[in-house]
């Protein structure tokens, strides 16, 4: 049984996104994936298809970089919902120049409305050195603070490191 909220942490290619979409499948409930990424580069568009590919047609995709909202209250009770990163959320977010406070605010609102359980992978970028620029260093605290925030609303965090989930609050279902 999936909490009403889950977090899963881990590095880049650490195997968070994989586990994310395993607690979801083996929830046995219809699948929704909420993409936050945005593609602006062939390499990038070759990655979201490769996804795609990967997680085949029992999934229905909703493309959401800026505003999961209405993906979320699109799902029924009975569904599980994988939020797909936080950390492409924040980025696009913060790269427009928009009021970050307002944008978490609305985030967290909509989880909190959503009918179903919801998984939301998200970057620890906790564990790195003080980046050396304005952008980056505003960055790294923005995302440590929101994922303190789901964390604290979260039934369930988990960090993944080399594929491996440690669990961090909660217990796995």
């Amino acid at each position: 049984m999936l909490p009403r909220l889950s977090l899963v942490l881990g590095g880049a290619a650490s195997g968070k996104s994989a586990f994310a979409e395993a607690l979801i499948t083996a929830s046995a409930r219809p699948r929704h994936y909420i993409a936050t990424a945005q593609a602006f580069d062939g390499e990038m568009h070759a990655k979201i298809k490769e996804h795609r590919t990967m997680r085949g047609p029992d999934w229905q995709t909703h493309e959401a970089p800026l505003d999961p909202g209405p993906a979320l209250a699109s799902a029924a009770p009975g569904d599980a919902v994988l939020l797909d990163c936080a950390t492409m959320w924040l980025s696009n977010h913060l790269l427009a120049e928009h009021d970050l406070s307002a944008a978490e605010a609305a985030l967290m609102a909509a989880l909190q409305a959503c009918a179903a359980p919801v998984v939301i992978v998200s970057n620890e970028v906790g564990l790195s050195v003080v980046p050396d620029n304005k952008l980056a260093r505003r960055f790294q605290n923005a995302q440590g603070a929101l994922n303190q925030a789901l964390a604290r609303e979260a039934g369930l965090v988990v960090q993944v490191i080399a594929g491996l989930p440690q669990v961090l609050k909660g217990s796995l279902p």
